[in-house]
């Protein structure tokens, strides 16, 4: 794994901050009333309230663009519960079935675990199949300060994502019809540029929380989900008989 895929998990980062920021953007015209009599822009703002002041939640991330299909070295989907002291545990899905990685951080370590699938995907030839071999069932391990590894701690930052989700432009809310996603009762807010549509998920029982948030247009097709808040992240770390220095990466790689 290169220093390439750290800096995609951070993009992955990015682009739920990114995300919520767009999504949370507050509507200048009130439409309808929704639920508990609130407006859609009412709506929007509880939600995003929630997810502010949470201090943990679970985070689901699906890219179904086509360009993210079929690469590789993209992240197609991020599963993830995470805190506001950085601390995560979840699992990455690279795009065309480039394989996984599962994560942990905890305080200021990393663990990372590829799969033989990603290891590959990522290395060519030889290099794919000796690191997949060192590696199996076991967990890279570092400090989150580490080029390799310092993805993770941007992913797992979900203070990043409040900030993102206080945002707010100029944009208009159109209620829709509650529905349901998943077993959960939702209200979906929309908002539409000229190219694309994105569509805030708040649930339609108080308290009015943000469920799921997506983002449909030419070429984009990701949305968010949040679940579990308020749940505590699982402090449950690797053990060390399952755990091989970052360093061991580097040294596996120059045996090759």
């Amino acid at each position: 794994m290169t220093v390439t895929h750290g800096l995609a998990i951070a993009t992955t980062c990015t682009a739920t901050a990114a995300t919520a920021a767009l999504l949370f953007s507050s509507g200048t015209a009130a439409w309808a009333e929704a639920g508990d009599g609130l407006s859609p822009q009412q709506l929007a703002a509880k939600a995003r309230e929630g997810l502010r002041e949470t201090d943990s939640v679970r985070l689901s991330y699906v890219d179904r663009s086509p360009e993210t299909s079929s690469n590789l070295t993209r992240p197609a989907a991020l599963d993830l519960a995470l805190d506001r002291s950085g601390n995560c545990t979840g699992i990455m899905t690279m795009g065309a079935h480039g394989g996984t990685v599962k994560m942990v951080k905890h305080g200021g370590d990393v663990w990372l675990k590829p799969d033989e699938t990603f290891w590959k995907a990522e290395l060519p030839g030889q290099q794919g199949t000796h690191a997949a071999q060192v590696f199996k069932n076991r967990y890279i391990h570092g400090p989150a300060s580490d080029p390799l590894l310092k993805g993770v701690a941007a992913v797992c930052d979900l203070k990043a994502l409040q900030r993102g989700a206080t945002a707010s432009q100029p944009r208009s809310l159109k209620e829709g019809a509650e529905t349901t996603l998943n077993g959960t009762r939702v209200i979906p807010l929309t908002s539409r540029t000229d190219t694309t549509t994105s569509t805030l998920y708040v649930t339609a029982q108080a308290p009015h929380r943000l469920y799921r948030a997506a983002t449909k247009g030419p070429g984009t097709d990701f949305s968010l989900t949040f679940t579990d808040y308020g749940k505590p992240v699982s402090a449950q770390t690797p053990p060390a008989s399952q755990s091989l220095d970052v360093s061991k990466y580097r040294a596996a790689l120059q045996e090759t």
